[in-house]
Parts: structure tokens; C-alpha cells; sequence
């Protein structure tokens, strides 16, 4: 039988000894009793942390701590409490007791990080507790890491939304550009939704510092950020410029089908995922597809042409070498009678100071994409999120660690 020493020594509990211990084998418990150390006198008090010698009583505290092997630990802490003269009768701060919860900070901090790779109720069941309870005990240990980091800087931001139902409808987000971490979520995609973000996050030094923003065309958006950080450059996302040529190529499908009478329609039928994928992502038996439906339609070749050459206009590094190379993708438009291009045109010449501040500074358009994505994906793991701050915690940590989701199975 291993001795109190032993015991000690296993569970590892700074400045603790175990006095006394109980073995359940049949229904796999540990119980360990401990106190503090001969030497361990010092007591910070939990509100202001003044340390103290003096006691003012004595109670115990019952947490569950890391398994031992396959038996369930639950340590008995002895717990003082101190009479402070700012804050009256306080219990003791104990490092390994962070909060009012049963559970120890080490526990706790394998349920966070189980948490990080599993849903909260794959996590439950291989701990054996409540879906909620996992889900707090998962709060707790996001909150105790946001406040241990150093917040970085914000230099480039990127601005988007992501639609979440009839009932909800959007959830605006904003995220740094330079460590590819969302900064903030706010309901709605209105202007006082971004508004709130400049007003409670940031400090007016901090919004002087913003350099450039990524947003997509959404006017609400552009207003916000000209009025609290003037000194931003606003950039128009390529993804989204690029979403609205593939509403144009399939408007361009949906007028030929109906132009095209009686058997000819066959020919523009479903090539609808064909025309919106780009030509270097198909195989060749959808690029002999497309060839067959170019020969046949010269127009929809056209409208296909332009999306694809549209893309080629972020290679650019200088300002007029982009703006000329626009100006001869327009140039094709002429006599094509494809309205729909068109009025993409000018849409691009009314958002044509955005589009070329990609040239004055660069950012990396994509990682809003890869934000919304990994907020997505959690979504979808947690099947909704009613806490929004405990989705922003989710979802920035997730990106700082980039870490991936994995399936823990059933025990029989």
C-alpha cells in the first residue's frame, strides 16, 4: 500500500500534502485529503490579494481533480479563510481552485483542451458530465487564456458576414488581418452594429493605427469605417467582387436558356456548377463539356471568358497597370449585348478607389474567408451558439492554435 509521501508526491499539488486517502476498487474512486504544507503559511486573500499569517477559519472543499488511471480523483481541500480589513472575511486564493466550480484548474484545462478537438458532447460523455457543464467548465478555461495573452495589434482588419437563418439573420464579424484571429461579432450587418465595435473595443490611438480594411461592397460597412477610422484604406474584397461575376455568368446561362428554343436548351441545361468553377479546378472531361457548350453558344463562352480573365486583375502591383488592364476587360464588352457584364462594369467603375487601394497596400484577402469558415465549421460542431462571446473565445482560439476537430468514440 503506498504511504501519504507517495501519494504526495503522485498528485502534485504545490505547497499541499496528503494526509489521508481512500481506494474504492469496485466502484473505481480515489478520495485524497491534503493540506497545506508546514512551511506553506503564507494566505492571499482572494479580493484584494494581501497575504496574511493569522487564519480566521477552517472549512474543506471537495473538487474533482485528474483521473488516475482508470479511477475517478476527488481531492479534499482544506480551505482558510482570513479576516482583511479592505475586503472583511475572505477565503484564500488557491491557484489550482480558479473559481467556485468543483473541479480543479488542471481538470479543467483537459476539458478545455478536449473541447478544442470535439464537440462538447463527444467531450461529456468521455469525462461523464453534463453537456453544460462541459460547455462552463469550457468558458472558464477560454477566459483564463484570453486574459494570460497579450492582445495583438491592430493593423488590418477585415470586415464580413455571415448569415445564420431567418431567425438570427447576420452576424457581422471582425478579424485581424496579420494573425488571422476574429476580433469581434456584433448582431446584424447594420452601421451601428460596426459602430459599436470602434466605440467599445478600441481606443481612439487604437483606431488612428488601422491601416487598411477588407470589406466586402456593403455600403453600411464603408460609411462605419470612414467615420471612426479615417485614416483607413477601404479595399474591396476580391472574393466578393468575384461572387458577383458568377451571379453575372449564370444570369448570362439562365437569359440563353430561355432564348434558346426546343432542343437547344439541352445544350445550356445544367452546366450551371461548370460555368461558376474555374477552368485550372476542372478535369478534363468538364473542360471537353464546356468546349462542346462554347461551340454551340458563342455567347456563354463570352460571359465565361470575362469571369475567368476578370481575376487576372489582383496580379497588378502598380495603380495604372491595374486601372488599364480594367479598362481593356471593359473594352470587350462592346457589342456583346451581355447586360449583365455590363452592369458588373459599373459597379466596378463605382467602386473603382477600392479596388485599386489593393495596389497602395497589400492585404491578405483571403483570411476573412478562412475566419468565416472556421466559425462555420464550429457552428456546425456545436449546432448553434446562443453565448456569443463564448463563440468569439471558440473561434479565436481555434485560430491561434489551428487546431482540428476529431471524434471521440463511444466506449461499449
Amino acid at each position: 500500500m503506498a504511504t501519504s509521501n507517495e501519494f504526495t508526491r503522485i498528485l502534485d499539488w504545490p505547497g499541499y500534502r496528503v494526509y489521508q486517502h481512500e481506494i474504492d476498487e469496485k466502484a473505481k474512486t480515489l478520495k485524497l485529503w491534503i493540506r497545506r504544507k508546514r512551511g506553506n503559511r503564507k494566505i492571499e486573500c482572494s479580493g484584494c490579494g494581501r497575504k496574511f499569517v493569522d487564519i480566521y477559519d477552517i472549512s474543506e472543499r471537495a473538487v474533482r481533480d485528474l483521473p488516475w488511471s482508470g479511477f475517478t480523483a476527488t481531492v479534499f481541500v482544506e480551505i482558510y479563510r482570513v479576516k482583511c480589513p479592505d475586503c472583511g472575511v475572505k477565503r484564500e486564493k488557491v491557484p489550482l481552485l480558479p473559481s467556485k466550480a468543483p473541479f480543479s484548474k488542471r481538470f479543467e484545462d483537459a476539458v478545455g483542451l478536449a473541447c478544442e478537438m470535439a464537440a462538447a458532447r463527444q467531450v461529456a460523455r468521455q469525462y461523464g458530465l453534463p453537456a453544460s457543464t462541459v460547455r462552463a467548465i469550457d468558458l472558464r478555461y477560454l477566459q483564463r487564456w484570453k486574459a494570460s495573452r497579450r492582445k495583438p495589434a491592430l493593423r488590418q482588419m477585415g470586415v464580413d458576414e455571415i448569415y445564420l437563418g431567418k431567425k438570427q439573420k447576420f452576424l457581422s464579424v471582425v478579424c485581424n488581418l496579420e494573425t488571422g484571429e476574429p476580433l469581434w461579432f456584433g448582431q446584424e450587418r447594420k452601421k451601428e452594429s460596426l459602430d459599436g465595435f470602434f466605440q467599445t473595443e478600441l481606443s481612439a490611438r487604437q483606431r488612428r493605427g488601422i491601416q487598411a480594411a477588407c470589406v466586402d461592397m456593403w455600403e453600411p460597412y464603408r460609411l462605419s469605417i470612414e467615420q471612426w477610422a479615417p485614416n483607413c484604406q477601404i479595399i474591396y474584397d476580391k472574393f466578393h467582387i468575384m461572387q458577383h461575376a458568377n451571379r453575372a455568368i449564370d444570369e448570362v446561362r439562365r437569359a440563353e436558356f430561355f432564348r434558346k428554343g426546343g432542343r437547344m436548351r439541352s445544350v445550356v441545361k445544367g452546366k450551371r456548377w461548370l460555368l461558376l468553377s474555374r477552368w485550372m479546378n476542372l478535369d478534363t472531361g468538364k473542360k471537353q463539356q464546356l468546349n462542346r457548350l462554347f461551340v454551340l453558344n458563342r455567347r456563354v463562352m463570352k460571359a465565361y471568358l470575362l469571369k475567368e480573365s476578370l481575376d487576372r486583375l489582383w496580379t497588378y502591383h502598380y495603380e495604372g497597370a491595374m486601372l488599364r488592364y480594367l479598362r481593356s476587360w471593359m473594352d470587350q464588352l462592346r457589342w456583346q449585348r451581355l447586360k449583365a457584364f455590363e452592369k458588373l462594369a459599373q459597379m466596378l467603375l463605382d467602386h473603382i478607389e477600392g479596388i485599386l487601394n489593393y495596389c497602395r497596400t497589400k492585404v491578405s484577402m483571403g483570411v476573412v474567408e478562412a475566419v468565416n469558415g472556421n466559425i462555420k465549421s464550429l457552428l456546425r460542431r456545436g449546432r448553434g451558439y446562443k453565448n456569443l462571446p463564448y463563440l468569439l473565445l471558440k473561434a479565436q482560439r481555434m485560430a491561434v492554435t489551428n487546431t482540428e476537430f476529431v471524434a471521440f468514440r463511444k466506449a461499449a
